[in-house]
């Protein structure tokens, strides 16, 4: 792949964000170095944060022509993306979608393009790898990339390039993105699951590169984990009830989780109600004495915490947005 063949084409990149001024101006100079290669803009699209960040993606903006910033009213990440096709999109070829929370290689973008290019594919993804800092971050780090926090989900595990379902969404040409309408903005979480499942229905093809991927920094404490996956839970039921799609098996094991802990509390008219949940739990921690032990990872046992956390929240969140009457008709 040489230089001219990515120079033919144009790629928006764009960055949803919001409160992130620990962050934003440390992530443009880090992708700065990719646009002239790539014939490419910056597009950070704020959310209405009040910590600083728009004052600081008002003085990127104002000082490289190179990197734009867009109002983004709906503050959630879906409308941020939408916004910013309709906007901008008509004079670009390709979308590449960055978190503002993450950190990037340094041919993160170049990598993106020169895949969507050399095999032909609507949208590239990525595989992600979680990495903390704290002790409980680490922790939650360790259980997200493992089986127990992510039930093998090929975009967290890692997988060698391949024809995929859905993966972290990376790259899209927007001629396609556009032409299924975007991401749904009713949904503030489990959007590029949503997305990935009208796009294919479309007939466009996603490819998971092994050639690139991301960091993300998890939540370093128990009540913004709970929160998280919490609304994962509700977006991935919403998606069943718009699409009336049948769960992967991965994700039918943890929707028992918080049913079983519920009807534990029925263990005051018999013990056997207590069963189910002293199950999860001892598998859970099994499983991280297992890390522990077999992999000499000192959080092990901490990322067993963790991952009950995310079990139960996720469990929690579909099972409120399932039985919600007022969303049991969600709009084709």
């Amino acid at each position: 792949m040489n230089t001219t063949d990515l120079t033919s084409t144009r790629s928006l990149i764009v960055i949803p964000c919001l409160n992130e001024a620990d962050h934003i101006e440390t992530l443009v100079d880090k992708l700065r170095p990719s646009l002239r290669p790539l014939n490419a803009v910056i597009l950070i699209a704020d959310g209405g944060s009040t910590d600083g960040t728009r004052e600081i993606a008002a003085r990127l903006a104002e000082g490289d022509p190179a990197v734009l910033m867009l109002d983004n009213p709906r503050r959630i990440q879906s409308a941020a993306i939408n916004l910013a096709v309709t906007e901008f999109g008509g004079s670009f070829d390709f979308l590449i979608r960055i978190d503002a929370h993450g950190t990037y290689p340094d041919d993160y973008c170049q990598r993106l393009v020169e895949e969507v290019i050399s095999t032909g594919a609507d949208s590239v993804v990525v595989a992600m790898e979680t990495v903390g800092f704290t002790p409980f971050q680490k922790a939650t780090a360790y259980a997200q990339n493992s089986k127990l926090g992510n039930g093998g989900a090929k975009h967290r595990l890692g997988a060698t390039s391949h024809w995929a379902d859905h993966g972290h969404h990376a790259l899209m040409r927007i001629q396609a993105f556009k032409a299924i309408g975007g991401y749904d903005e009713s949904f503030s979480h489990n959007e590029d699951a949503e997305f990935d499942y009208r796009f294919r229905q479309a007939g466009y093809r996603i490819w998971m590169t092994d050639r690139t991927s991301m960091v993300y920094y998890p939540r370093a404490k128990v009540g913004p984990l709970f929160r998280q996956y919490f609304s994962y839970g509700r977006g991935r039921a919403r998606n069943v009830l718009k699409h009336r799609v049948v769960p992967s098996l991965r994700q039918l094991l943890p929707l028992a989780v918080a049913p079983v802990a519920i009807g534990a509390l029925l263990a005051v008219i018999n013990w056997v109600a207590v069963v189910p949940v002293v199950l999860w739990a001892a598998a859970c921690i099994g499983y991280g004495a297992w890390m522990a032990l077999g992999q000499k990872n000192p959080y092990g046992p901490l990322a067993a915490i963790s991952a009950m956390v995310m079990h139960f929240a996720w469990s929690a969140g579909f099972w409120r947005e399932l039985l919600d009457l007022r969303n049991r008709r969600v709009a084709p």
